[in-house]
């Protein structure tokens, strides 16, 4: 029996008293087996306990769903499900599968009302920096005004035919801008032509179109005019030639300080226009 003393046996050899004292005090250090089945349900409910501890409110939600099923009404037709995090149905999970969720699902820790951002912190915007006044633009400088145009009045001379035929000097005045060279720009001016209300009244230009003034001169009292060769040429005959050398005397000898003109081709002195009309020396007003 455990706990009792072995004593020797008279008769029985030393060695084998031995043996069997160890024998018996093996058999008294063993446990039994109920002991270890009692330490195992020990074990066991007290893993229960910290678990259901643990997960307290999963176990008592699953516990309310099962009394619910109980106690629904026999006949209906409605089946619980459980709910996902997120709220949506999902089908009743098999006992295994909630033994298993119960033990490794985490307790519930207890939530944290959300911390509401801090308002932003209104700060006085940076300070400009004083603007400098850009340096000024160099002004261009003012440009005078234009001084009007002196103008004056100058003469010219025209070819008119009368009611008898005769062939007359017609002298009609332009406005000419104040210059250097006055007679050159009259000269111009003539061989311009007659306007139109000039040409209505029958005042018309006997000078060879074409004609060009290549270079005036004054010495003394003469003036000296180099025309192209297009003054060479008059379709009227001699009576053109005539006026249109008077057309020039006449308009040259307005200037006061001239009496008389000297006719030069591209600058070289002739002795006749067209048919035997004297050019060899000066003509003045006299000579027609």
């Amino acid at each position: 029996m455990p706990g009792t003393t072995l004593d020797r046996i008279p008769g029985l050899p030393y060695d084998d008293f031995v043996a069997a004292r160890k024998s018996n005090n093996k058999k008294e250090t063993q446990p039994h087996g109920g002991q270890i089945i009692l330490i195992f349900w020990l074990v066991f409910i007290i893993v229960i306990i910290s678990v259901f501890m643990l997960n307290a409110e999963t176990i008592q939600r699953n516990f309310g769903v099962f009394i619910t099923r109980m106690t629904a009404p026999s006949g209906s037709e409605e089946e619980l499900l459980f709910l996902d995090d997120e709220g949506e149905s999902l089908p009743e999970p098999s006992l295994p599968e909630r033994i298993e969720a119960v033990i490794e699902q985490p307790p519930q820790q207890p939530s944290v009302p959300e911390r509401q951002p801090d308002p932003p912190v209104v700060t006085d915007p940076p300070a400009r920096p004083p603007t400098t006044d850009p340096q000024p633009q160099p002004q261009p400088p003012p440009v005078p005004p234009t001084p009007p145009v002196q103008t004056r009045d100058r003469p010219v001379y025209y070819t008119q035919v009368n009611s008898d035929g005769q062939i007359l000097q017609t002298r009609v005045t332009r406005r000419i801008p104040v210059s250097q060279s006055p007679m050159l720009d009259s000269l111009n001016v003539l061989l311009e032509g007659p306007s139109t209300e000039e040409l209505n009244r029958g005042i018309v230009n006997l000078i060879p179109q074409g004609t060009r003034i290549l270079s005036t001169t004054i010495r003394g009292s003469t003036a000296y005019i180099s025309f192209s060769e297009d003054f060479l040429f008059n379709t009227f005959g001699v009576e053109g030639y005539v006026a249109q050398l008077r057309q020039i005397v006449w308009t040259v000898t307005e200037f006061s300080n001239v009496n008389d003109v000297q006719i030069l081709i591209e600058g070289r002195r002739m002795d006749y226009l067209g048919e035997g009309i004297w050019i060899g020396s000066p003509i003045s007003r006299q000579s027609f």
